[in-house]
């Protein structure tokens, strides 16, 4: 798996960080624990997904891509483009791919032919299935362990994190690309 440390006797942990604070605390301590989790939290989330995309030679923009064509059938290259917020370069190379590979189809737009309409085939429902199932367990493990209040606690956070956009994304009141 690449980023894996091949010397282990080179790791350096880091400075032993006080406990939690209370929440009217937001100091650099506390505020440097929440950026830890984060990155640590999406690591090895991102880890069951990336062992499954390897043996594919598929990445994670392809996963990116798999879930939320998934999420959205017929959902249009434009939109997509809002949502992963990435080039139009970046995502041709990702779609070519998905496309070449059988996992994504193409359709020309109903109303304008010009737009194309993605959706999974069902070799990319498949995959995206598994995808999800890797990351899911994962997940619902977490959301047993925090309980009730820490699931809505995680999900408030995650919220104030996102821009008006992705909050209104996930609302259903608005699209991924509005700030």
């Amino acid at each position: 798996m690449t980023g894996m440390l091949k010397d282990k006797t080179r790791f350096v942990p880091p400075p032993k960080l006080p406990p939690p604070t209370p929440v009217g605390d937001l100091g650099d301590a506390e505020m440097r624990m929440a950026q830890d989790l984060l990155f640590f939290a999406y690591r090895d989330f991102t880890n069951v997904a990336d062992q499954v995309l390897d043996e594919l030679g598929l990445g994670r923009a392809h996963h990116r891509a798999l879930h939320f064509i998934g999420r959205n059938p017929g959902i249009t290259v434009s939109s997509l483009l809002a949502v992963l917020r990435i080039t139009k370069q970046s995502l041709a190379l990702v779609l070519n791919q998905l496309v070449d590979e059988g996992f994504v189809g193409q359709a020309p737009g109903f109303e304008d032919r010009r737009l194309r309409l993605l959706t999974l085939t069902d070799k990319g429902s498949a995959l995206e299935h598994r995808l999800f199932e890797a990351q899911r367990n994962r997940i619902a493990r977490a959301y047993t362990a925090a309980g009730p209040a820490g699931v809505q606690g995680f999900r408030a956070v995650m919220r104030g994190i996102m821009d008006r956009g992705a909050r209104d994304y996930m609302d259903g009141t608005g699209s991924a690309e509005d700030t």
